[in-house]
């Protein structure tokens, strides 16, 4: 199938997800805070999901960001889909959904 419109079948399918109440739509989101979009350069899901206890969120910060202070890995916690650096402040542990830099 040859895709004629790729930014209508993208926003298209946001959408569709967004109606369903899927995470898909809530992870762009986080990046939109950080001012990631438009300047992406690494998009990555994690797949499982693995649950991160606060003490182990610096092990795997590490693991999946090229520095210290550049970029975020977002986490799906009680309190609500979030980056790391979020989560550390409400002291909060959750599950990895991806990370972004």
């Amino acid at each position: 199938m040859v895709r004629m419109n790729v930014l209508a079948d993208a926003l298209k399918s946001i959408n569709n997800a967004e109606m369903r109440g899927k995470l898909i739509v809530r992870f762009p989101t986080v990046m939109m805070k950080h001012g990631y979009i438009g300047r992406l350069n690494k998009c990555g899901m994690i797949s499982p999901r693995f649950d991160v206890q606060l003490k182990d969120l610096e092990k795997w910060q590490n693991n999946l960001l090229p520095s210290r202070q550049f970029g975020f890995i977002v986490l799906t916690t009680s309190a609500g889909i979030m980056d790391h650096e979020e989560a550390r402040r409400k002291h909060t542990g959750g599950k990895i959904l991806g990370f972004f830099f």
